[in-house]
Formats: C-alpha cells, structure tokens, sequence
C-alpha cells in the first residue's frame, strides 16, 4: 500500500490495518503531519499543527496496542478539528485576529472523548471567523485565508467548517471535526467530496466550543464515509454535566428497509449536472429503500427566522467584541460592520422568530410523518469561486427549495455525500434529512449508497502551487 492510498483511506480501513499491524499509529501521525505541513498551506486548511500532542497520542496507542488494549474502532486514528474547540496545547482562534492568541487550559468535551477514544489529535483546523456569524459575502473570511477546495484550488471549500472539509478530502487527517449553525458541515462536504453528517441538536456536547448560536449550534464529523461518519458520531454523543442540552440517546441500527421522500421542487432552478447527479442518485437509491414520492417543504419564512435567531444570538455572544470595536479588526469587509448590525436586533424580532420557529418545526415535522428522512441535492451548484461575491457566483441557479435552514431551525440531523461531478471538476452532492435522533436510519442509507457507489472514493489531485 503506497503512502497515498494510506492517505486516503477511511478511518474503518486504517484501524483494520492498524489491527493487522501493517502500520503503526505513530507511522500514520507522520504521514499526515508530514501532509498537514506541505499541502496544509497551499488549500489554508491549517491554523496549528500539533505535533508533540499528535507525536506522544500515537507512541501512547501503539503503545496500548502492543499490550492488547484497543480503546475502539478509533484508537491510533490520527485526527484534526475546527479552530473553535479548545484545547491547552494552542491557541484557539475562532478563525478571528481578534482571538487569535486565545487560550483555554482545557480540552472541549469531544475532544475529551475522541483522546479517550485512543484517537490522535494532529491539528486545529482552519475556518470561517466566528464561524460566519457576522454574514461573510466571499470566501476570503479568515486570517488563514480563503479555504480552497481540494479538487480545484481556484474554487471555495465551503464553509464555515472550512479546514475540516479541506483536510478530510485532502487526505490530510483519518477524519475532521467541524460544526454546524446553518449549513457549516453540509456546505463543505459538498465542496470538498467528503461525508459530512449533523447530528440532532443535543446529541453532542458543545462544551468547549465557541458558541455563535445556542439553540442551533451542533458539532459532527466530516469523514471519508458513511460509515466513519457513524462510528465518529458513536463515541463522541451523549450527555455532559458540562452541557445541559446535551442528552443521551439511542443509535440503534434500524433493521427494515427504510421509506424515503423526494423534496418537491429541491431540484428547480439547480445547475444541470447536480439535476443529472441527483436522478442518477434516486435510481441507486430505489434499489434498497422504498422513494415514496415526494413532500413539500412546509411555507414559511425559514431563512428570516433563522437569520434573525443567529443574529439575536450571535451578537449576545460577541456583544464584547462588537463594543469593544474590536469587530473592525476581522478580515472580510461583511463581517466588520455585520457586528453591528446584528447587534440591533430588536428583541420583539428575536421573540417573534423564536415564536415562528415553533409553528414551523411543527409543520415539518408534520410533513416528515411516515418517512425515515427527505433526500434532496445539498446544494443547487458547486461551490463557488475564490475572489468574487457569492451572489454573483452562479446567478443563473439560485435554487428553488433547500433544506438546510428548515432542518437546522428544528435541530434535526442530515447526512451529505457526494454522488458526482460537476463544472470545474467539482463535486455534487446529495443530503437526507432526517427525523430528530434519527442519525442511525440517515448513516444506514449514506452506507447502502456508498456500498453501491464509489463517489465517496474519489481523490483530487493535489497541487502544491499556490492559486494567484
């Protein structure tokens, strides 16, 4: 096996050849340090590379391996995670310059997990300042840099789980952590043609994270696989004293074949080959699930409510940084006035969004009845391109019906995977959404779709010049 295909390999793969001894952990963290630090700087994937944490983590897992104690299914699997989970080995920066000495003298409680796990923390990956609370309007939105997808240095990564998408794709990490607001995991799998999966709120801790929205915020993988995607999620769920809304619930594997609704309309005004990728895709689909026709995405005014939720909250999160002024000192020329805007939210908005919120949930939850989850294209085009106003990326598709606000806004989980090409030599992709705690049926249709597919095994060719 070349150092590539190592490279490249899902963490279900690598802990099989961990278990062979065919490799070691240390020889894994090597590798992908090795990568982290050539390829990291040309796609702005990285803000720290942890060697002494990710060098001791290995030699302690090879190490209980060679006494016969294997933690689990990620014990040696060498890890990196977005740049808003704490740790004491770094700063911790939100991707912002205002933070960008930042430091905790702990570990976020999934990192936590993940150490405890036998995994091995290589990094802390790139992102969107503040996560893109402040309404970023280009890919240029970090002191990193804009990120850059794996599969074409001149287009976006996606955001505001930027590095997260870039390494796993890049085959730079095993796996990634990012986190979700509005579409900051499914965004980036799609840009960069990796599995990302958000979980339903609550399931996992966010102690130790920067909090942008505390009644939306959610952590969860970004992986080479479904079934990465799945074992991630097993270890770093449930409850934490630390965090009151995280609670334990079941992940128990559904066992009949699993009924699935098409988005009405998720299709219309979308750019050819993601029309083309996702027929393609309900024809794969159809062989292991029951596609039951199609469901209407409830009216409502989804993206206000979930505007002016992130608004109202985001600037009670950061109410320091904007009265300080301090908001003048982030990178992308939104974000250094979106501060203040966000900041005059009228709290009756705020309340009525929080009202309308209900009401809507509600509705979808009405529509999903009867089906394991909706399957619709993630996004109407590929990722767009560095240097020009997303609004003027792809103007000719703006999309018609998407469903990562409504699901975001009802704390449900999705899975996205890729299921093909498109202009550029980019990635397309399909999500599910599914219904709350529902991430065992979403993982065990991203499986079906990955065992009869092998879009999910697809590497870009890496470059080590620098896009202009």
């Amino acid at each position: 096996m070349t150092h590539d295909d190592l490279a490249f390999a899902d963490a279900t793969e690598l802990q099989r050849l961990l278990t062979a001894r065919t490799v070691s952990s240390v020889e894994l963290t090597e590798l992908y340090l090795a990568r982290l630090e050539k390829y990291g700087p040309v796609y702005n994937a990285v803000v720290t590379i942890l060697h002494d944490r990710a060098r001791r983590e290995a030699k302690r897992a090879d190490a209980e391996r060679a006494r016969g104690r294997v933690r689990g299914p990620l014990h040696g699997i060498p890890y990196g995670v977005k740049d808003l989970l704490a740790t004491p080995d770094a700063p911790t920066t939100w991707g912002a310059q205002p933070y960008r000495e930042q430091r905790f003298a702990y570990d976020a409680t999934v990192v936590k997990k993940l150490s405890a796990a036998g995994a091995v923390l290589l990094a802390k990956l790139a992102m969107v300042e503040l996560a893109g609370g402040f309404g970023y309007g280009d890919a240029d939105a970090s002191f990193t840099g804009p990120g850059r997808t794996p599969w074409n240095a001149k287009y976006w990564s996606g955001g505001s789980s930027s590095g997260s998408g870039i390494a796993a794709a890049a085959g730079l990490v095993g796996f990634a952590i990012g986190s979700e607001t509005s579409g900051s995991i499914l965004f980036p799998s799609t840009a960069c043609g990796v599995t990302g999966l958000r979980p339903t709120y609550g399931r996992v801790s966010r102690h130790g994270a920067m909090a942008l929205c505390w009644t939306l915020d959610k952590l969860g993988p970004l992986a080479r696989s479904a079934r990465d995607a799945e074992t991630i999620l097993g270890i770093i769920a449930g409850a934490d004293p630390n965090d009151l809304t995280a609670v334990d619930g079941p992940l128990v594997p559904p066992r009949r074949r699993l009924r699935v609704a098409v988005l009405k309309d998720g299709t219309k005004a979308s750019m050819p080959e993601v029309v083309a990728n996702f027929r393609a895709s309900l024809k794969t689909i159809a062989t292991f699930a029951d596609v039951a026709g199609e469901v209407a995405l409830p009216k409502g005014p989804w993206g206000p409510v979930v505007g002016t939720i992130v608004d109202a909250e985001g600037a009670a999160a950061f109410r320091d940084l904007i009265e300080s002024g301090r908001s003048h000192e982030l990178r992308n020329a939104d974000d250094k006035l979106g501060g203040y805007v966000a900041y005059a939210t009228p709290a009756v908005d705020y309340i009525d969004a929080m009202r309308q919120r209900a009401k809507l949930n509600a509705a979808l939850e009405r529509a999903m009845d009867g089906y394991d989850a909706i399957v619709s294209p993630t996004l109407p085009t590929v990722t767009y391109p560095v240097g020009l106003p997303f609004e003027k990326a792809w103007p000719k598709y703006p999309g018609a019906t998407s469903l990562i606000s409504p699901g975001n806004l009802a704390g449900l989980p999705a899975i996205a995977m890729p299921n093909g090409m498109g202009p550029e030599n980019l990635p397309t992709s399909i999500a599910f959404l599914g219904r709350a705690w529902g991430e065992p049926a979403l993982t065990a249709l991203a499986k079906s779709y990955q065992r009869a597919t092998a879009f999910h095994t697809k590497r870009p060719r890496l470059t080590t010049a620098v896009p202009h």
